[in-house]
């Protein structure tokens, strides 16, 4: 059983997903305004948040969602939004979404996209501590540091990271990374893997000397400490 809360405005589309939920056994509890969706977010526990982006009277999904991370609320957030654009999907990630789902929608894959997030949030949970290096990650706190110094990621990026730290020393295709991290299939011609892998590695690289995220050319990224790894992924 999930407890899932449901900011939603359009009533009809909140019944409808509230609904659906309910008659597989979980709790759902609908919001219809941001303000308080926003108070119910912050005070109570949740599995999993469907978040509409666009919400009435000025409080919008994705001020909901910068508030949420900003107190470090690291609840799976599923961002539903009738914008299409490629830069609407991947502003909404950015704010810290861990995905984002196009109206209309079938409930069918609304429900496996909260599977996804429910399993790998608790998943997290259960992990261990990562290291490659002087680089570690604990997945329980999300919490990252490098050389003893505190690496402040966003959520998104945190999951990039430990993608990379669970796959440490393996060639990371981009079509891997959809998949498991964004759970959403982007344009496979767009550049969103390539912009938030270029962010991580100024914050877990920029300010050391050796680098530990690369670029596999014609491949995808390594997460190494070992050249030689790197030299031989580029090899035919």
């Amino acid at each position: 059983m999930w407890r899932c809360l449901v900011i939603e405005d359009d009533r009809e589309n909140a019944r409808y997903v509230a609904s659906g939920l309910s008659e597989l056994g979980h709790v759902a509890v609908v919001c219809h305004e941001g303000v308080e969706a926003l108070d119910r977010a912050i005070k109570s526990s949740w599995d999993v948040i469907i978040l509409d982006r666009m919400l009435p009277h000025g409080v919008d999904g994705l001020s909901i969602l910068a508030t949420l991370r900003s107190l470090g609320k690291k609840t799976p957030v599923l961002v539903l939004s009738a914008l299409t654009a490629l830069d609407d999907r991947i502003s909404g990630l950015d704010a810290g979404g861990d995905d984002y789902l196009v109206k209309p929608f079938a409930f069918s894959e609304l429900l496996a996209r909260l599977k996804a997030l429910v399993r790998r949030s608790r998943a997290e949970g259960e992990r261990r501590t990562l290291q490659v290096a002087d680089l570690n990650v604990d997945l329980s706190a999300s919490k990252v540091e490098r050389a003893g110094r505190a690496i402040v990621l966003q959520p998104r990026e945190f999951r990039l990271l430990a993608y990379l730290m669970l796959n440490a020393h393996n060639v990371v295709t981009r079509t891997m990374l959809l998949e498991e991290v964004w759970d959403y299939r982007f344009d496979p011609q767009s550049n969103v893997i390539d912009v938030q892998v270029s962010r991580l590695r100024r914050k877990v690289d920029s300010e050391f000397s050796t680098a530990l995220i690369h670029t596999v050319r014609g491949a995808g990224y390594m997460l190494s400490d070992r050249c030689d790894s790197v030299t031989a992924s580029r090899l035919p």
